[in-house]
């Protein structure tokens, strides 16, 4: 059976990197787009952007910083209002800095768990009241490879957050599951983004690459998925068996 087409799609962390690349795929496509990030300024040079090649579509812009829950559930249901409803929410804003454990990044690695994993909390929660109001929705996670085992050095941190927006993607599913309400996990692996400057391996892609098999991926509405699917698919199966000292080499900082 055909996924029905999500118009009205909403996209944290849309000032930038992923966030920003679905955006204009998005656009191409005919939809209307709610994006925000905590850099405004980004968003409506986006915005404008979007909209002069696109000038048949709705964009709307706001401020939000997922780290504050109140402004989430605050900014999240003016901008489905704004928009006139929701199809797809896509929680992508994240961060990506830490450092190996007890090495004096403590701070670094309690704001990427902070971020993460409250900040994606705090979004769920806001799209899941729309979707459940309404009956229906596509919630979409965006994880990691990271996710698939323990990281270590500066990933540790980063891996253990998405290993949590995991068990949040599929907690959520198994709620709502029966209820047309569709709940996908993706899972990119190295795709070249500001975000991972310093952490990217020989099976890096560039970021054009990567967005058009994310966007490919979600449309698709799976429960779960590797982006992009070959090589990270089978990567992923290997990871999960491999011994850890063979794991600490292919993933070391």
């Amino acid at each position: 059976m055909p996924t029905p087409t999500r118009q009205r799609i909403l996209i944290t962390g849309a000032s930038s990197g992923l966030g920003e690349g679905m955006a204009r795929r998005f656009a191409a496509q005919g939809r209307d787009l709610a994006l925000v990030a905590r850099r405004t300024d980004l968003l409506e040079v986006l915005k404008e952007e979007l909209l002069r090649a696109h000038p048949a579509i709705r964009v709307e812009v706001a401020a939000l910083d997922v780290d504050d829950p109140e402004s989430v559930a605050t900014v999240v249901p003016d901008l489905v209002g704004r928009l006139g409803g929701l199809d797809r929410f896509i929680v992508n804003a994240g961060i990506g800095k830490g450092a190996s454990i007890g090495t004096g990044g403590a701070a670094a690695n309690r704001a990427v768990l902070h971020t993460n994993v409250l900040g994606a909390h705090a979004q769920c929660e806001a799209a899941m009241e729309v979707f459940r109001a309404q009956g229906a929705g596509h919630l979409v996670l965006i994880s990691s490879v990271a996710s698939v085992r323990g990281m270590p050095g500066t990933r540790t941190a980063y891996g253990a957050s998405k290993a949590a927006v995991n068990a949040l993607a599929e907690g959520i599913r198994s709620d709502v599951w029966g209820a047309g309400i569709a709940v996908t996990t993706i899972l990119p692996g190295y795709i070249a983004t500001d975000i991972n400057v310093g952490r990217r391996g020989p099976m890096t892609v560039d970021l054009d690459t990567g967005v058009d098999a994310l966007v490919a991926a979600i449309e698709r509405e799976p429960v779960k998925a590797y982006v992009p699917g070959w090589p990270w698919t089978p990567v992923a199966r290997l990871l999960r068996v491999l011994p850890l000292s063979v794991v600490r080499r292919l993933t070391g900082s």
